[in-house]
């Protein structure tokens, strides 16, 4: 096919203006440092810097001059832990349908046995909701439900979703359910606020409304307001897992945890 000079000229200004925008709508990732890690896997951080982490299936809270530790060996392996409220740390046992609530000291308040519950509620997905709610997913009703645990009641219910369920994060306003098909976002009363389309994404975390998503050795941010989803500028590397504190992005890389400053344009 025939081009002009001014055809190419063209095209040329059109690839470089696309490099461009697609440059700026990245968002920027820079490294801070990097943590040797040898057999525990760390959680979360807290504002004050204290790490929660895991370690042979007991969980810790780093503190001086003793760590704080809290073990269940008969509800079997740790399934999620969710440190969103440091006053109230859940803990997910999948084995045996249970979640254990947690004091910032690592005192047991609440357990929540749901093979006892009636009607039953078969749960593969756990998150913290506010006041005394978590949100659940019944995998037998495929659906989210927000559940009081102080009265063990269903205080919201989502309509069923039509995909597999894959990751489940929350803070106190909202939730954010991924499924194979599409990411959804409800608010407090259960309303859906938001819905896109998954395109390979498996994994998600957020800060402050801000949605991480994983694809792939890839991480993606879906901004507080927005609904295009930007990739992240990181170095090539394998990410076997990922967590947020404030804008703080930490990734687990085979023994190394790398922590990075997030910069959105």
């Amino acid at each position: 096919m025939y081009f002009s000079k001014q055809m190419k000229h063209v095209l040329f200004t059109c690839c470089l203006a696309l490099q461009i925008l697609t440059a700026q709508n990245n968002v920027e990732a820079k490294l801070i440092k990097s943590y040797d890690v040898n057999d525990e896997t760390i959680i979360s951080f807290d504002n004050f810097g204290r790490a929660y982490f895991i370690k042979d299936n007991v969980f810790y809270i780093k503190t001086s001059p003793v760590n704080l530790s809290y073990n269940n060996f008969q509800l079997g392996n740790l399934t999620s832990i969710n440190t969103f409220n440091p006053l109230k740390i859940n803990l997910f046992y999948k084995d045996f349908n249970t979640v254990i609530i947690l004091d910032n000291r690592l005192a047991e308040i609440y357990k929540i046995d749901f093979n006892r519950m009636s009607p039953y509620i078969n749960v593969s997905h756990v998150s913290t909701g506010n006041d005394n709610t978590l949100w659940v997913f019944n995998q037998d009703l495929q659906r989210l439900e927000l559940f009081d645990y102080k009265s063990q009641t269903t205080r919201a219910q989502i309509v069923p979703v039509q995909s597999y369920p894959l990751d489940l994060v929350s803070n106190f306003n909202y939730c954010w359910l991924l499924t194979e098909k599409y990411l959804f976002m409800y608010n407090y009363f259960g309303r859906l606020v938001k819905k896109i389309e998954n395109n390979g994404y498996t994994e998600i975390s957020q800060y402050n409304e801000n949605v991480i998503l994983k694809k792939n050795d890839k991480l993606y941010y879906l901004g507080k307001n927005e609904d295009i989803i930007r990739q992240i500028q990181t170095p090539n590397l394998s990410i076997n897992a990922f967590f947020v504190t404030n804008e703080t992005l930490y990734i687990y890389n085979d023994e190394t945890l790398q922590q990075y400053q997030l910069k959105t344009n």
